[in-house]
């Protein structure tokens, strides 16, 4: 079995990019947040794993809408707590 499904390929999976310095401080801002704030994806997820980024980073989300053509929503990259 050694075919795998790359999930940046899938129809169903929105565009994701790692952002640079200089975009993230414009982010951080125009909405007056700290990246803690920011919503939290895991380091371990397929789609993190795939575009190679490390916890730290911020991922901007880029989807399709239906009523504003298109959305984006931001991710901060964070290891999954040990059980």
């Amino acid at each position: 079995m050694g075919t795998r499904l790359n999930v940046l390929m899938h129809d169903m999976v929105p565009k994701h990019q790692i952002m640079n310095d200089e975009e993230l401080r414009t982010l951080l801002t125009d909405y007056n947040v700290a990246m803690e704030q920011l919503p939290k994806i895991y380091h371990d997820d397929p789609i993190v794993k795939a575009i190679e980024a490390l916890p730290g980073t911020v991922i901007r989300i880029t989807r399709k809408s239906h009523t504003a053509g298109e959305a984006e929503a931001y991710r901060l990259v964070v290891r999954r707590p040990k059980k």
